[in-house]
Order: C-alpha cells, then structure tokens, then sequence
C-alpha cells in the first residue's frame, strides 16, 4: 500500500505499519487470554469500525467464547456527534454474562459511555473494555478502559476498520489526516478601518482567496441559485437568513476553489454559533481557521473617516453620524462574541489600524508571518 491515499476529498498518510497492528493485537490477546482463561465471556463487538480487530482478536483466544454485535450512530464524516444512538443492541441477552467490549478506536468515549450504560441495564455478571487504538488526549470519560493495543494522538485516523464516509476499512495499515498548509483568516474591522482595502492587498500577496459574505449573498440572489432563492425568501419576510443556508453558500465558494492555499473569510462568522459551523466546514477540508485578524482604530478616528467617505461615496449610512455610530456599536457588540471565542483558542491578534495601507499591510503581515510559522 501507498504511503499516501486519497479518499472522497482528502489525503491521508501512512502512520502505523501493518505489522505495527498485528503485534498491538497479539498484546491484547495475551492480556485476554491470561484474564478469561476460566471464563466462557461473550465478545461485544462495536459495528461497523471494530469488525476486522474482533475477528483477528477472537482468532488468537484459545478459550470457549462466544460473539455479540452492536450498532451505534456517532460519527458523520470526520465530526463526532455528542448525541449517539443505537442502531441495533446486543443479542441475544447478556444478562449474567462477563462482557469484552470490543472498539476500533476509543477518543471522547461517548460511544463507551452508552454501551455501558446498555451493560448495565442488562445486568451482566462483569465488562471490560478492549480497543484498538486509544486517544487519551481526546478522552474525557472516567471509565476504564482495560485493554489498549495501542495510544495514539489526537489524528483522524482511517484503515483497518475504521473509515472516512465509507472508504478506507480494508486498508491493513493505518493512516491519517494528511496535514494542511492552507492559511485561513477571519478578518474583521469596524465600519471605516480599511478590512476591504486590506483584504485585497492580503489576498495577493499571501495568495488566499477573499470570501465576503455580503457579495457572496448578492451574487447568489442576483443569480437566482437555489441557496439566493432561499436566502431572498427569509429577507423578503424581514427574517434572519438561517445559518445553514449562509454556510452552504460559503461551502460552495470553498468548492470552488479546491486547489487554494487559503480564504480569508470577511464578514463571517458573526456569531459563535457560525463560528463552530465554520470550523466544521474547514474540518471536514482537513483544515481549520488559523486566526482571527481585527484591525483596531478608535470610534472618533472611525467617524470621521466615514463621514469624509461619505463626501463622495454617495452612501446614506457614510453621512449620519448616528447611523455611524450606531454601526460601529452593533460591530463591537458582534466582535466582543468573537473575540472571546477565538481568543480560548489563542487565534485572536488585535491590529492597530491607524496609519498608512502600507504601514497597516506590514502590520497585519507581521501577524500573518507569525500564524504561519
């Protein structure tokens, strides 16, 4: 096998042999086989992910045993949901019966954390749990997890069962999400900081691609797309267009643009809850936002600039100082959501924007060399 592969839209490399499987294993069938030795337990064994390391683990126990299977729903693409479901349960019934659970892959353990629960309402005799690959960097539950063939990082991981939509189970080795070295920026500026003037030097010289929200709209209504024709029914009724449907618009502008080094997104997200939306679409590229860029310029300076704009760009809301105002009020009233957000994840850097474009360019780029070191 290649140390490299593609699946659906994203690379994958090689990172543990198949012989580096196999003798994770062989470990824990020793361990099993040295606590089960007077036991007839019933192998549990997680579907789909599990399947290849329960029929290679059950190989090597040399005692009586029998076999169960479950299903349950966590995963969809690459993001792990918090809810998880159960697609089909164990049979027949494990009441009195010592139990080995058998998983691919333990990392938050909510998976773990319901099958227990199904253990425990079946009144089974004992469980254990036998995984894998085991994430303790992701891990947040307090069960044991008795048998780990091995610990991994916190990696999107395919083969040997586990899969990325579908593909990559039968891979023997193991390998993951190939690291991207796009550079992605949420750009953000109060009403007269220069962010339009900004992104259109940034763009060229760090070659990204400028998605601003407000002419992604307008192109998308003007065009009558499917996502413009739904976007103009929630404005033609004075509602809020939905998430969803601004992040599918912003998703076809990535699509579009496959081969990118980057995007600087302006104008979106605005609230937290478009914030995560938009790490799940980079997520899903095998990227993620890099950091948020605020140019930072005091309210009388911002004033002043807009109401001199307003001499000559022949817009309403560049002549009322009010109006000006109050726009720079709804910004900070956004930004400040934002700021936290980011600032948790150390992807906030305030910029000053006050000067020259060419003294702000090189101060934004001193920003932007750091992020991408």
């Amino acid at each position: 096998m290649e140390n490299t592969v593609t699946l659906h839209d994203l690379t994958f490399e090689k990172c543990i042999s198949k012989t580096e499987v196999q003798h994770a294993i062989n470990g824990v069938a020793v361990r099993l086989n040295d606590d089960f030795r007077d036991k007839r337990p019933v192998f549990l064994t997680v579907l789909n992910g599990a399947f290849l390391f329960s029929a290679d683990l059950i190989k090597k126990f040399d005692c009586e045993c029998e076999m169960s299977f479950i299903k349950v729903a966590s995963y969809e693409g690459m993001q792990q949901s918090d809810e998880i479901s159960t697609v089909m349960g164990a049979e027949p019934s494990l009441k009195g019966r010592d139990v080995i659970v058998v998983e691919d892959i333990v990392d938050s353990g909510n998976t773990i954390e319901t099958i227990i629960s199904i253990l425990e309402q079946e009144e089974v005799a004992s469980y254990r749990i036998a995984t894998l690959f085991y994430k303790p960097e992701a891990y947040t539950k307090p069960y044991t997890i008795d048998y780990i063939g091995l610990e991994i990082p916190n990696d999107f991981v395919v083969g040997y069962g586990l899969d990325y939509n579908g593909l990559g189970r039968n891979f023997t080795s193991i390998y993951k999400l190939k690291e991207s070295k796009m550079t992605n920026l949420v750009l953000f500026g109060p009403p007269g900081a220069g962010k339009g003037t900004q992104a259109e030097v940034l763009k060229e010289k760090y070659n990204l691609v400028h998605i601003s929200t407000g002419d992604v709209f307008r192109y998308n209504i003007k065009n009558a797309t499917a996502l413009g024709t739904q976007a103009k029914a929630y404005i033609d009724k004075g509602q809020l267009v939905p998430d969803s449907v601004t992040i599918d618009m912003l998703e076809a502008e990535v699509e579009k643009n496959v081969d990118a080094q980057g995007f600087i997104f302006d104008g979106f997200p605005r609230t937290e809850a478009q914030a995560n939306a938009l790490a799940k679409l980079l997520a899903s590229k095998g990227t993620e936002v890099s950091g948020m860029v605020a140019l930072e310029v005091e309210d009388e300076v911002l004033v002043q600039r807009l109401l001199e704009r307003g001499k000559t760009s022949g817009r309403a809301d560049d002549a009322d100082e009010d109006v000006i105002r109050n726009r720079i009020k709804v910004y900070y009233a956004e930004t400040a959501i934002l700021k936290g957000f980011y600032e948790k994840q150390n992807k906030y850097h305030g910029v000053n924007g006050v000067g020259s474009v060419s003294e702000i360019t090189e101060r934004l780029s001193n920003v932007i060399d750091t992020i991408k070191a």
